[in-house]
């Protein structure tokens, strides 16, 4: 009797044996519309890198990033259905949450433990504290974190804000109202105020940062962003997302040139100087910080979260009746090992 079989079969049953793990290679991953707070920069390209480098596909899940319109229209377009995940300034979400809180929307992970927002004027310029805005005009848009957060950081400073003249321009016409003197001041993130107006010839030296941190206003940075219901149907494709996420933000912490490298596929035209910069900014004033080094990323402290609660709630007239727990949850966080960043000096 021959032991040799034809060679059709052999190949049939090699084929039949490779089946698995080509169907398990061919299998398409779940997938999620995701949308950063701004245009495509250095602080949020470290998003675009773990799409392009696969971490978000060996996390689980096939990503798709979407830059946004600023802090303040984030929370709605996940609440209406736009994004199912996003990023965006915690407190203009706090707001958000506060004024409509059938919209389900549910803070995930707390990534930036400093608050960047601040408002800008002239170094050579009659603005030395934040009392002095009074009687002046800062140019933003409605949408911009730094605005809409402005009346807490004018309670905390001691500004009286019905004294501020507010002119609303388009996103891009921020930084150069500043630079053209049509407006005393610009209200925003320092990443994103301070080398748009460096591109646009104003250095950083020629600038006064006034961080609203600096005055009494100690409130976390961004966040992750999702509706409870989205979470509660899809927990391990909100877990996925936010691996991914971690796992990215650590990566480009330690490798920060693979995020520009991203952000310049993503925008031919981006100032690869001005994003680098404005990347380690984020990084150093944003993400790194005491807590971080000793706790790690997303680690909250409930009772300052509180605080941030009433500061919101507070500056804007609102009921101070959410709480913590009604708001954010680490339900779906990765663990400790993927929100470690590297030591620094």
């Amino acid at each position: 009797m021959s032991l040799h079989l034809p060679r059709r079969a052999l190949l049939a049953g090699t084929a039949l044996l490779a089946t698995p793990s080509i169907l398990r290679a061919q299998t398409a991953l779940p997938k999620v519309k995701f949308q950063v707070d701004w245009a495509f920069q250095g602080p949020n390209a470290y998003m675009l890198m773990g799409r392009d480098r696969g971490i978000f596909r060996d996390a689980g899940v096939d990503i798709t990033v979407d830059r946004g319109f600023g802090s303040g229209r984030v929370p709605i377009d996940v609440a209406g259905g736009a994004y199912e995940m996003a990023q965006a300034d915690i407190n203009p979400v706090i707001k958000f949450i506060t004024e409509n809180p059938n919209a389900g929307l549910m803070v995930i992970g707390i990534w930036g433990d400093r608050s960047l927002l601040c408002a800008t004027v002239r170094a050579d310029g009659p603005i030395r504290v934040p009392k002095d805005l009074e009687g002046k005009t800062l140019a933003a848009p409605d949408s911009d974190a730094g605005r809409q957060i402005f009346p807490a950081f004018a309670r905390s400073a001691g500004i009286d804000a019905t004294k501020i003249n507010w002119m609303t321009v388009r996103p891009e016409l921020r930084e150069p109202m500043l630079v053209q003197r049509r407006a005393d001041g610009i209200t925003g993130s320092a990443t994103s105020t301070g080398l748009s107006l460096k591109a646009l010839g104003m250095d950083l030296s020629a600038q006064r940062i006034m961080y609203y941190r600096d005055h009494g206003l100690d409130l976390y940075g961004s966040c992750y962003l999702t509706t409870k219901a989205y979470a509660q149907r899809n927990p391990e494709l909100v877990r996925a997302v936010l691996r991914g996420a971690f796992r990215s933000l650590v990566h480009t912490q330690r490798n920060p040139a693979d995020a520009i490298t991203a952000l310049k596929a993503a925008e031919p035209l981006t100032d690869v100087a001005i994003e680098t910069e404005r990347q380690a900014l984020s990084i150093a004033e944003m993400i790194q910080s005491d807590h971080v080094a000793r706790e790690g990323m997303s680690v909250v402290q409930p009772a300052r979260l509180a605080r941030g609660l009433e500061a919101v709630a507070e500056a804007y007239g609102l009921p101070n009746t959410l709480k913590v727990e009604d708001m954010y949850t680490d339900a779906y966080l990765p663990p400790i090992a993927d929100r470690r960043l590297a030591a620094w000096s």
